[in-house]
């Protein structure tokens, strides 16, 4: 069966599905939901969220230069679509969903204490796409749960229960298929 022809679009998926929070100086904090982030690269550590301009969170993430990346679970999932979509205009995000401001080490937007990693960003760049703009991101601090810490102090993250998004849903990480270079690796001998 011949597969059909679409017109252009954005189909990479699935997505991490992050709540990102910001804030100015004296004002309440806001929360929004990113499907559209990830890496850009390892050494310097970077990041990118792109937002639409009209978002309420957009202005105050361009003026500060500053946001956390903050990780969802299952646990989260209801507040993850909240906050994607409620405006930061008419609630205060952070009370009704009743999740934990708390204070970053190097920017002044808190991060949310209910998420097992926390990363705090800086701007470095703004590209103007259209629809949406993309805010690069240099990692200034990452925070992590340590109840995703195993005995002998490995970061098992793949644990958390990790929210993806991917065609209009939410969906839960957690089955492991494989891991990086199985298709590789030298299998062992067995010995006799």
């Amino acid at each position: 069966m011949k597969k059909e022809i679409w017109k252009p679009g954005n189909m990479v998926y699935p997505l991490p599905a992050v709540m990102v929070s910001c804030g100015r100086p004296g004002e309440r904090p806001n929360i929004l939901t990113v499907a559209w982030t990830g890496t850009v690269c390892t050494n310097p550590a970077m990041v990118y969220i792109s937002v639409r301009p009209e978002r309420y969170s957009y202005p105050i993430i361009r003026e500060t230069g500053e946001f956390v990346i903050n990780l969802t679970t299952k646990r989260l999932a209801f507040a993850t679509d909240y906050c994607g979509v409620r405006s930061g205009r008419d609630v205060d995000k952070f009370k009704e969903m009743k999740l934990t401001p708390e204070p970053s080490c190097e920017v002044a937007a808190p991060l949310i204490g209910e998420s097992p990693v926390n990363i705090e960003c800086r701007v470095t760049e703004v590209r103007e796409l259209g629809s949406h703009h993309m805010f690069l991101a240099r990692v200034l601090c990452v925070h992590v749960d340590p109840s995703y810490m195993d005995e002998k102090g490995k970061f098992e993250l793949n644990r958390a229960g990790l929210l993806v998004y991917s065609h209009g849903e939410y969906l839960e990480t957690g089955k492991k298929v494989g891991s990086f270079g199985y298709s590789v690796r030298k299998k062992k001998e067995k010995r006799k």
